[in-house]
């Protein structure tokens, strides 16, 4: 994107340097300076002449002047029209031709530049032929040639420079869309990101807090104090929910308001998870095996919150849709990777055929595991348990990805 800005500005001052050059001039008004000041040298070497020449012949001369202001919508016929009219002052009275043929000058440059390059080629033909053989000295010759091909390269070299501008411009338009295109993608994917943490926060939090609303009214006279725990539970997960949205959310504030974002949820944090969950009934067992070993680099910051989410979203569909009373989440280093594993003793994907389809789908929260593993260049597995037991999400985690 910076580029095609800095492309844009660098095409948008060579525009504006060109047009205080010119001062802003109509093309047409500019080319009828030309032409008159191209009839005023063929007029006055007629004069200069001192051969006493007829009216006819001083407008033959200016005739040559005639077609110029069309010069740059008809190339091609401009040049034929000052030409002929020039063959024929050269033929009646070739001494009274200008030395410097203005006309000529600015008909070659002219088709060199904006004609067609058959007209361009052809043209750079005849005119080397006419010179060579329509010049009376090697002196004349010469200086016919150096003029008329000189005024052909001079036209070409512009012809190219406009080629090459015009490239740098379309590369420059290509530039922004490929950048447009980029920022857009980079939204996409970064709403997507922000739906799967929205989604894995509000559905460990809700499914949690309608377990334990279900719960307490249940125990509320028989167990009062089991009751009270089901309440805290549910205050509890609403208020980590509360944090974790402002700390997705937080990015989304308007510019300038200076938003102040928590940092990423860590593995050090999955011990409130696991608590959370077994005040929902179910015994969880948690193991943390070789994160804070000595000499060990730290673990990625986008790696240790996909592992929390993994397992977060793991335990809420444990929660949800397995029917399970025992859990057990494992959380290993290795020297190259982070390995993820969380398994139930539930119904698995065979038991319940109502359930099944929701443990095995898992809705938008397997497929988020998922997205989440191979975002950080890792894996997940999800599928029945050992012996085809329950449920397992495994996930694989590389740390140098």
């Amino acid at each position: 994107m910076e580029r095609a800005t800095r492309l844009q500005a660098e095409m948008t001052a060579r525009a504006g340097r060109l047009k205080a050059w010119f001062g802003g001039v109509n093309p047409y008004v500019l080319d009828t300076l030309l032409a008159l000041a191209s009839a005023a040298v063929s007029a006055w070497a007629v004069f200069c002449d001192n051969r006493g020449w007829p009216w006819w012949v001083y407008l033959l001369a200016v005739s040559t002047a005639f077609s110029l202001p069309w010069r740059r919508r008809f190339p091609g016929g401009a040049f034929l029209a000052s030409g002929i009219p020039a063959l024929a002052l050269s033929i009646v009275a070739h001494s009274a031709q200008p030395q410097v043929e203005l006309y000529g000058v600015i008909g070659i440059y002219t088709l060199a530049n904006l004609g067609r390059d058959w007209q361009r080629w052809s043209m750079l033909a005849v005119l080397v032929v006419a010179n060579i053989l329509g010049t009376h000295s090697v002196n004349g010759m010469l200086f016919s040639l150096l003029m008329s091909v000189g005024s052909f390269v001079f036209g070409s070299v512009v012809r190219e420079v406009r080629r090459l501008a015009q490239l740098e411009r379309e590369r420059a338009h290509e530039v922004g869309l490929r950048a447009a295109s980029d920022a857009a993608r980079a939204v996409a994917e970064e709403r997507g990101r922000i739906a799967r943490e929205m989604h894995d926060i509000l559905a460990h939090a809700v499914s949690l807090m309608v377990i334990q609303a279900e719960a307490g009214p249940v125990v509320v006279r028989s167990d009062p104090d089991r009751a009270v725990k089901a309440f805290d539970a549910i205050a509890d997960s609403g208020r980590d929910a509360m944090v974790q949205l402002r700390r997705v959310l937080g990015v989304l504030k308007e510019e300038g308001t200076g938003p102040v974002l928590a940092p990423q949820p860590k593995l050090a944090e999955l011990a409130a998870v696991v608590e959370r969950v077994r005040q929902a009934g179910i015994e969880v067992e948690l193991e943390l095996a070789g994160l804070d070993l000595p000499g060990q680099r730290t673990i990625p910051a986008d790696v240790e919150a996909a592992a929390y989410r993994i397992v977060q979203e793991a335990l809420t569909n444990t929660v949800k849709h397995s029917g399970a009373d025992y859990a057990v989440v494992r959380v290993a280093r290795t020297a190259m990777a982070l390995e993820v594993e969380v398994a139930d003793n539930g119904l698995g994907v065979t038991a319940d055929p109502s359930k099944a389809v929701a443990a095995s789908s898992g809705g938008r929260g397997l497929i988020g595991i998922r997205e989440r593993a191979a975002a950080c260049g890792g894996r997940a597995v999800t599928g029945p348990g050992a012996a085809g037991e329950g449920f397992l999400v495994s996930a694989e985690l590389p740390l140098g990805a």
